[in-house]
């Protein structure tokens, strides 16, 4: 299906389930194919990698955060290089998302932790211990303390329209009030419906700047969707989002892993058909079939990443440490099934020795590995979908790796 904004999502081919599904995204960048994974350059740059090399190991776009580059360097300084794209040297489809997940989690001090082990408690001014709260909600905002230098700040639903139409990211996400599973159900519903106030202001906004900057590609915006794990709460916040002007949507908050597949699924049901679905921050292998197969089309998150700067890598038969004393003489690459760049020129006694040795091409390598490796595996997941062998590709899969 084609959008009359510039961007849709081909039907494709589902799965023998009905909400699983193939397609395309068209972007003024290019297409995105789904089911993809996009990986996070939080600050527009995967830590260690460069963007070239994303590309060569098969990242169809790159999701950079609205929080962080309106800090530092600032969207007028992104915007003055070209956008995003231009500013980080990625020619292809790029995503930002609004910044309400760093408010909330660096707000409450929880960094990036938002599935918190609760003790079946529910706390609404829930703050990490040891930390000050450094973001105040209300129901026109959020004001907030940046975590660089101690200044304050306002954003709004405006301003987070304002900051990323100058980030000129491809896909954008309208400004919601992210919460965790620590907040009671009463306060699940106030934020749920403040994020609905926040999401018409945000098209409204979107609207006028789409209309004054018209020598600019098209951004297209996506509604988030909230409301925890509260099944009548998130088919409520899908029915009343997927009703607006939205040229796509965001399932957010915090999900645990547990019920993923029914929270996607409630989310998938209620939403339009035709407009494509993205999950934030969801990036263990398992979890793909999971959110596959309940609706999801595009995924983001920092784990490929982050875990490979830990020395943790992914292969098809789980996930181990490449710093420990086991490989220190084995000079097999991190797996015989792979073929990133890291594999086909590097042991994993090579590795073994850079994190020993402290040296950053460690982190480099790992990363390499850890993102082609997630990559691969989601588009691998869409071949299956798209030639009818799914069901065969995820059995083989999920067999051979540990739960």
């Amino acid at each position: 299906m084609e959008a009359g904004a510039g961007i849709g999502r081909a039907p494709g081919r589902a799965l023998g389930r009905a909400l699983g599904r193939a397609g395309v995204i068209h972007t003024p960048h290019g297409p995105i194919r789904t089911p993809a994974f996009i990986p996070v350059g939080t600050k527009a740059t995967v830590k260690t990698v460069l963007p070239e090399t994303m590309s060569d190991l098969g990242a169809q776009a790159l999701l950079a955060n609205a929080y962080h580059l309106y800090l530092q360097p600032g969207a007028d300084i992104v915007e003055a290089a070209g956008g995003l794209g231009a500013f980080m040297n990625w020619p292809g489809p790029t995503f930002t998302d609004s910044g309400g997940f760093q408010v909330l989690s660096l707000g409450a001090g929880f960094k990036k932790v938002l599935a918190m082990d609760t003790g079946g408690r529910t706390v609404d001014d829930v703050v990490a211990e040891g930390k000050d709260r450094l973001a105040l909600v209300d129901d026109d905002g959020v004001t907030f303390t940046s975590h660089l230098d101690g200044s304050q700040h306002r954003f709004t639903a405006e301003v987070s329209m304002r900051v990323q139409h100058q980030l000129g990211a491809d896909i954008i996400f309208a400004f919601d009030e992210c919460t965790t599973l620590m907040n009671s159900r009463e306060y699940q519903q106030v934020a749920m419906d403040r994020t609905l106030a926040w999401a018409q202001r945000c098209i409204a906004e979107h609207q006028r700047l789409t209309a004054e900057r018209t020598d600019r590609p098209y951004q297209a915006l996506f509604g988030v969707i909230q409301g925890a794990q509260h099944e009548d709460l998130r088919r409520r916040a899908a029915r009343d989002i997927g009703a607006l002007d939205f040229d796509g949507f965001g399932i957010g908050g915090a999900i645990e892993k547990d019920n993923m597949s029914a929270i996607v699924g409630w989310v998938s049901e209620e939403l339009p058909e035709d407009k494509p679905r993205h999950l934030l921050g969801i990036g263990e292998p398992r979890d793909f079939f999971t959110a596959i197969e309940s609706g999801a089309d595009t995924f983001d998150c920092v784990s490929p990443a982050r875990v490979a700067r830990n020395a943790a890598v992914y292969t098809f038969t789980g996930r181990f440490n490449v710093n420990t004393s086991a490989n220190r003489r084995n000079f097999a690459p991190i797996d015989d099934e792979c073929t990133c760049y890291t594999c086909r020129n590097y042991t994993r006694a090579y590795l073994h020795h850079a994190f020993k040795a402290k040296e950053s091409i460690a982190s480099t390598l790992a990363t390499i590995h850890n993102e082609h490796f997630i990559v691969g595996l989601v588009d691998r997941i869409r071949a299956s979908i798209e030639s009818g062998e799914y069901v065969d590709f995820r059995d083989d899969f999920l067999a051979r790796y540990p739960a």
